[in-house]
């Protein structure tokens, strides 16, 4: 498992030794379901710009989901024979969180990033009306 390093220092087996162990089959059907599932997320975030709360609940939907992998990932460990070929729920998690809650946190990454970017553009917009405001204020006193 550990891969031997120039210098005699061993390295620790990575994300692609754990795929190679164990190859994926992408056929099966529970694994096209979750691609259409993050597939149909990606769409629901996209449009979800335009929807305020829409985009709250999704929001939260995905971390809700993210916060119950650990959990996913024991039922699923359980009875992985009831909807698959081959056992891919180890102890440790690694599977579940690749497939199931990496692109879910990328989908609420950027949510994140659009809602900062929606409060810099208000800020920056209050500040100019803030300034506006004053400007006009001492055109009125200069006038009178």
């Amino acid at each position: 498992l550990f891969r031997s390093l120039p210098g005699g220092m061993a390295e620790e087996p990575g994300i692609g030794a754990a795929f190679a162990q164990v190859p994926i089959d992408w056929s099966e059907p529970w694994l096209m379901g979750l691609l259409t599932f993050h597939i149909v997320c990606i769409l629901i975030t996209c449009i979800s710009f335009k929807f305020y709360k829409l985009q709250i609940g999704h929001f939260l939907s995905m971390v809700a989901l993210v916060y119950s992998a650990e959990y996913i990932n024991e039922v699923a460990a359980m009875n992985w024979r009831s909807f698959s070929k081959q056992q891919y729920f180890d102890s440790g998690g690694m599977f579940i969180s690749l497939v199931f809650s990496a692109p879910l946190l990328c989908n609420a990454i950027v949510i994140v990033i659009n809602w900062v970017l929606k409060t810099l553009r208000a800020m920056t917009e209050l500040k100019t009306l803030q300034q506006k405001r004053k400007a006009d204020k001492e055109k009125k006193r200069k006038a009178e």
